[in-house]
């Protein structure tokens, strides 16, 4: 992860960088200034030439002076460095200001050297190896090659031709060493006449020098940033790689433990999201432990109820085998047959307490409407003549999203232990309402009510308090049980109360609170 934050970070920069770096347009901005501001010197030169350097004669032709002009021509070039040559209408070059005539010696050229010291050929090949890539990258279209034959005209240079036609003309060319080569050339007139050409040329080392030292400047912020960059990649990857591996870890040795003597770091107070995973996690741990807990207080509950039923089979089979009366042994297999069912109930009641969660879990909720399960419920019960009426009272589209078959179970169970509780003339009544977003369901009876202190224990497993007239071993104890988790898994609430009127207890009361979205 530290490399791919440095990627990722690096990426950005070298984009942004590279970006910056094409500086095509700003190289042709240079360009075009400095092809206008030799435009300028040349025109004044041809100015100056079409003023000192042009005769008239009596017929009204203008001639120009050769000799005033190679002069003028050698002077003026010493203020701008340019190199200067003009050309006769018949294509002829009259007058270069690296050309020095002497008398019967032929000419002998003059040319500016570098300043001494300042070479320095490896910085000039990495110059020129990172510029070409940086050109290739600028998609420049190919350049004419400049040739400056020994014996020069007019035809070599278009731009010569065109202003011995009366247009300035600037072209920018490129020597056999790759170096641009600019060069502007204007007529020189004469009311109009014109009389020769003048031709400036200069090297584009400048605007090379100043692409050069924008891009040097670029890099050397690039190397800072590109440090930065690194050093503060390196800090995020350690800030976020480093509590994530603890957790790993910390997770791997939960996982493989036995015990819990490891724990999940607790990094919440980081209040970002690995904090957030750091509680979850934590979460998630204790849950699994209680879950654990669970599942072995569980299976002590089970092994300790199945138990009393198999004691008393084997105490009454031993006891049967003793025996020789026939009364006797026939009110044994009774006791036999009893704890048989007893058995088979219970782990009945034991398979669908183990397998709740899971179904819970995977079943899609639907929405349930009350109104109708409760009044099916009631009319049900209300079947049998010799119980208690069951009266229900539950307004219209009163709707809970519910697993409806669970949902019914529980309904059932408290109806049913309700009016197992409700002694003769005494009533069932089922009730509910919506209270905000939420649905409360009562089921009152007319019973004893709840033992003092018992009505969070009667919600325990394998809990029973039944009345004495019902025979012992006819309920598992879990029904209560089974209803409170059916209800936490939809969000809800189950609670038991005694229903008191003027500080006597009426009977009991169970209230369900659900969720209405």
């Amino acid at each position: 992860m530290t490399w791919r934050i440095l990627a990722v970070n690096a990426l950005a920069l070298f984009v942004l960088v590279a970006g910056i770096l094409y500086l095509g347009r700003y190289k042709q901005e240079l360009i075009h200034s400095e092809l206008e501001a030799m435009a300028v010197q040349a025109e004044m030169y041809a100015a100056a030439l079409s003023t000192s350097a042009v005769s008239s004669s009596d017929d009204a032709t203008n001639r120009v002076k050769i000799e005033v002009a190679r002069e003028m021509v050698r002077r003026l070039v010493g203020i701008t460095g340019a190199r200067t040559r003009l050309f006769a209408t018949n294509g002829s070059l009259l007058a270069d200001s690296r050309s020095i005539q002497s008398l019967g010696a032929g000419t002998i050229q003059a040319e500016q050297l570098p300043p001494p010291g300042e070479e320095d050929a490896f910085a000039d090949i990495m110059r020129k190896l990172t510029d070409g890539i940086l050109t290739l990258f600028e998609g420049e279209q190919p350049l004419p090659l400049y040739v400056d034959p020994p014996v020069a005209s007019a035809a070599d240079y278009p731009e010569v031709r065109a202003a011995l036609a009366g247009y300035s003309r600037g072209v920018v060319r490129v020597d056999s060493e790759g170096r641009r080569v600019l060069s502007v050339s204007v007529p020189v007139a004469r009311f109009k006449q014109v009389l020769a050409s003048v031709m400036m040329t200069k090297s584009g080392e400048s605007i090379e020098n100043a692409l050069h030292a924008v891009r040097l400047d670029i890099l050397k912020i690039f190397v800072f940033a590109f440090g930065i960059t690194v050093l503060l990649s390196i800090y995020l990857a350690g800030v976020i790689t480093r509590p994530l591996n603890r957790l790993a870890r910390a997770a791997e040795r939960v996982r493989r433990s036995k015990n819990r003597q490891f724990a999940i770091p607790d990094l919440s107070d980081r209040r970002d999201e690995i904090g957030d995973l750091s509680t979850t996690l934590r979460d998630m741990t204790e849950t699994l432990w209680d879950r654990m807990d669970a599942i072995e207080r569980f299976a002590a509950d089970v092994a300790h109820e199945i138990k009393n039923p198999l004691t008393s089979l084997r105490s009454a089979v031993e006891t049967a085998t003793r025996l020789k009366d026939p009364e006797r042994q026939r009110r044994l297999m009774e006791i036999i047959a009893e704890d048989v069912q007893r058995l088979d109930r219970l782990i009945s009641d034991i398979s669908d307490y183990s397998r709740m969660d899971a179904e819970l879990s995977r079943a899609e909720s639907e929405e349930v409407d009350l109104d109708v399960l409760l009044y099916t419920l009631g009319e049900l019960y209300n079947a049998d003549a010799e119980g208690p009426r069951v009266k229900v009272s539950v307004p219209e589209n009163l709707n809970v999203p519910a697993l409806e078959s669970r949902l019914t179970q529980v309904f059932r169970n408290l109806i049913s232990n309700a009016i197992t509780f409700t002694p003769e003339g005494g009533e069932v009544r089922v009730r509910a309402w919506r209270d905000k977003n939420w649905a409360v369901i009562t089921v009152e009876d007319d019973g004893p009510g709840i033992p003092p202190g018992k009505e969070e224990a009667i919600f325990n497993r394998f809990y029973t308090e039944r009345p004495a007239t019902e025979k012992f071993g006819q309920h598992s104890g879990l029904g209560l049980s089974i209803s409170k988790r059916i209800i936490a898994a939809h969000n809800g609430e189950l609670s038991a109360q005694n229903r008191v009127v003027r500080d006597e207890v009426k009977g009991a009361v169970f209230t369900i609170r659900l969720p209405l979205d």
